[in-house]
């Protein structure tokens, strides 16, 4: 497998993942998450986030050209606080592995292709977020060494 970055113009790309990655939260939090989205509009979203200079989505790809997975990323500044030391870091937004590459290994390549990547800028932390429900990726990011250190919880009227 190689990795590539994906452009704006080539989110199209992404879509068919990024839909099974959506479906699968629309069935745990339907009322968080709109259902069945088009292709076009994620697309369109897609594009105009990547087109962030903070953003990055890099894709595994197979000797085929067919995306495996993919990981988008994002460079964030926060300033230190009297409550706060102040860090650049890597926010990991999505991962997704396309069903016939899971287990195979594909996500943790992807992350330790994000991590030489921000590593090599000096930056040294790495924060995600997944959902309770969101196993496979709980178990992944502590495979690769990362830790709950804040839960958030919500209410919905």
């Amino acid at each position: 497998m190689k990795f590539v970055t994906i452009p704006p113009e080539d989110a199209h790309r992404l879509v068919p993942l990024l839909q099974d990655l959506h479906a699968l939260h629309v069935s745990h939090q339907p009322q968080r998450y709109p259902a069945d989205p088009t292709a076009e509009a994620l697309q369109a979203w897609l594009a105009d986030w990547l087109s962030d200079e903070t953003i990055t989505a890099r894709a595994a790809v197979s000797p085929q050209g067919t995306v495996m997975g993919y990981i988008i990323y994002g460079i964030e500044e926060r300033t230190a606080l009297p409550v706060r030391i102040g860090e650049t870091r890597a926010m990991l937004h999505h991962i997704a592995v396309a069903e016939s590459w899971q287990r195979m290994g594909v996500g943790a390549a992807l992350i330790n292709d994000m991590k030489a990547r921000v590593t090599a800028d000096g930056i040294k932390v790495i924060a995600t977020t997944y959902a309770p429900f969101n196993t496979a990726s709980a178990a992944l990011m502590t495979r690769m060494g990362m830790e709950p250190v804040v839960t958030m919880a919500e209410w919905r009227a």
